[in-house]
């Protein structure tokens, strides 16, 4: 969702905004509409602590001259943080497709057809200037619908190669935003558009030292975090507390184990001796306090998730990537792109707990190979990406609102 909130923000930000009206949607989506008033948004990220890290799309929300919109799936996490955020939130059927049993793929598939009259229903009561949409199953519906009511809608693919839902809404699109010229070759040349990755500006802002000081942690030592993800990655959290002696013996430790994991996580670091404990920081979930945990690293251990091409390079941090073995293996260009420029290295997850200490202990004992990481790592940061895709949708408001001023005129 953060994606979508941090467009939001760049397009209240922006003078002579010409966006009144704007949908969100996906798995981080984010719509305007007229220059001025309405926002119609949707998308899908995790929650949890929000409330200081919405602070400023919330009181975006609330400016008079635009209007947002979240259309997301009902009781989930981009409802829960739509809500924090202060952003009016409707719920639209949907259902997932990668990696299920046939009848369910059926299932999802007649869900989103239901749901292309419904949100068409929703466009003409809200009347959006855009709609920016991140991907994800729910996003479809929202993009076949605002091309059915003739509203020009901005597709954003944060990874580095489309999922089924991109790949089946793209040609319904206007512009189709991506992160680095290398994801470009997937769509028409005259519909792509490279903006850079939207970051929440605190990624760009925190700094180590003071990280560090947050978290109690000694200014010094090398640091490692481990991040699955705001759902957290078992496999990953089953190797490191296979190492946590040997990993707390070599560094601090920062663990983001996600929810599920992290009870027992916490109960492993206990049967550490006293030194060893004061060394290890276990979270559960992060939201706003994530820049910090990540920041007061020199190395993360992490699934390849999209937000590892955009949060990771905001902070300069150095990755061992660990690509998830999910259907249609999609986190794999994602480790491959960043590996291949020097910004990190990749572990299998089939041999993860065979690989990781060593692969930890060789680039701590390497600091050179850190650094040149790390400066190829932040290389990768466009800290303009969100005003980049708030642009784009401002043009394509104003070429529209230009035709259909040209054609009363002819009338």
């Amino acid at each position: 969702m953060y994606p979508a909130l941090t467009v939001a923000n760049a397009i209240q930000a922006r003078a002579g905004n010409v966006i009144s009206t704007s949908i969100l949607s996906g798995a981080t989506t984010l719509s305007g509409t007229e220059w001025s008033r309405r926002v119609v948004a949707e998308s899908k990220d995790r929650e949890e602590k929000s409330r200081d890290a919405n602070r400023e799309i919330s009181r975006s929300a609330r400016n008079d001259k635009t209007e947002f919109l979240y259309l997301g799936r009902a009781n989930s996490v981009e409802e829960r943080l739509a809500q924090r955020a202060r952003i009016p939130f409707q719920a639209i059927a949907t259902g997932q497709v990668r990696g299920k049993a046939p009848w369910i793929i059926a299932r999802s598939l007649w869900r989103m057809y239901r749901s292309i009259d419904a949100v068409r229903a929703i466009i003409r009561r809200f009347q959006p200037d855009a709609i920016f949409v991140t991907g994800g199953y729910v996003s479809a519906p929202v993009v076949w619908a605002g091309a059915a009511e003739k509203i020009p809608s901005v597709i954003y693919l944060p990874d580095l190669a489309p999922g089924w839902a991109i790949r089946a809404t793209a040609r319904w699109a206007t512009r189709v935003a991506v992160s680095f010229p290398e994801a470009a070759r997937h769509f028409a040349p005259n519909q792509v558009v490279v903006t850079g990755y939207p970051v929440r500006a605190n990624f760009f802002t925190t700094d180590q030292k003071r990280a560090r000081a947050r978290l109690k942690l000694d200014p010094d030592a090398p640091t490692l975090a481990i991040f699955g993800g705001s759902s957290g990655a078992h496999h990953i959290n089953r190797a490191v507390v296979a190492n946590l002696v040997a990993l707390a013996e070599r560094a601090q430790v920062i663990h983001l184990t996600g929810t599920n994991d992290e009870e027992w996580a916490r109960r492993e670091v206990e049967q550490l001796s006293q030194d060893l404990r004061a060394r290890v920081r276990v979270f559960g979930y992060l939201d706003a306090d994530l820049p910090d945990a990540l920041s007061a690293a020199d190395l993360v251990v992490a699934r390849a998730g999209a937000a590892t091409l955009g949060e990771f390079p905001a902070l300069g941090l150095p990755a061992i990537l660990v690509p998830g073995p999910f259907a249609g293996q999609f986190q794999e260009p994602n480790a491959r792109f960043l590996v291949e420029r020097g910004a990190a290295v990749k572990v299998d997850d089939a041999a993860l707990r065979r690989d990781l200490l060593p692969t930890i202990q060789r680039l701590f004992d390497a600091p050179e190979q850190l650094k040149t990481m790390r400066d190829a790592m932040r290389a990768l940061a466009n800290p303009n990406a969100a005003a980049n895709i708030a642009n784009l949708l401002q043009d394509l408001v104003a070429t529209q609102h230009a035709a259909r001023i040209t054609l009363e005129e002819r009338r």
